[in-house]
């Protein structure tokens, strides 16, 4: 039996989709975040060394990172599903979209996290400047790199309903998550085809069965 160790609000939510999808049977082990500083829990460390999720663990083999665990899902129980066929061009596009969603998209999203949350930790006496320097920060590279994957995305989906082409793929489920981060943090949803991806994501019954099992996520709608 799988076992999905899921943390809230979490890239592991696309790891429970993807099961959904597959209709392959799982169990789900929750951990919560620091609520101060939103942290894994030291828990995690005795399923894999670095105390992060997402993390399977299947039988006797222990499968982390979000893509990683894709591949090895799609490779072992996919049975030809979610994946364009080899040799394609579907089929170069799924496996450019599933590692750029990891790679180049999550970057300037995270960078917006950081510098964001930086003043509100500042000591006082810094606060101020910190605070200029992070604004800085954010408007000089920050925000126009996130600009500019927002135009890239919408623009790619222009050319197919989805990331990889005319079929719903796992390299959407992992470019779900960056879009959803950006629709919460960087105004994604101002793109209109950005806009309808998520509410076609959002409208797939394995989605939603997966909040279900996941419990609260909030960058669902």
């Amino acid at each position: 039996m799988i076992i999905v160790h899921h943390l809230n609000n979490s890239r592991s939510q696309r790891v429970l989709w993807l099961l959904e999808e597959l209709g392959v049977p799982y169990e789900v082990k929750r951990y919560e975040r620091d609520a101060t500083t939103m942290l894994a829990p030291p828990e995690l460390k005795a399923i894999h060394p670095l105390g992060k999720s997402p993390v399977i663990t299947d039988g006797d083999k222990t499968v982390a990172e979000t893509g990683a665990i894709v591949e090895y899902l799609i490779e072992t129980y996919g049975q030809g599903r979610l994946i364009p066929a080899a040799g394609t061009a579907e089929r170069l596009r799924y496996t450019y979209w599933l590692h750029y969603a990891e790679g180049s998209a999550m970057t300037p999203l995270l960078l917006k996290l950081v510098f964001t949350a930086l003043p509100t930790r500042a000591p006082g006496l810094l606060k101020g400047l910190i605070k200029a320097v992070a604004n800085k920060a954010q408007s000089s590279f920050i925000d126009p790199q996130i600009k500019a994957h927002l135009d890239y995305w919408d623009a790619e989906l222009g050319k197919s309903a989805w990331f990889a082409g005319p079929q719903f793929t796992a390299a959407d489920i992992m470019m779900s998550f960056p879009l959803e981060a950006a629709a919460a943090r960087a105004g994604a949803a101002s793109r209109p085809r950005v806009k309808a991806f998520l509410e076609a994501i959002h409208a797939r019954p394995a989605y939603r069965a997966a909040l279900k099992r996941g419990g609260p996520y909030d960058y669902a709608s």
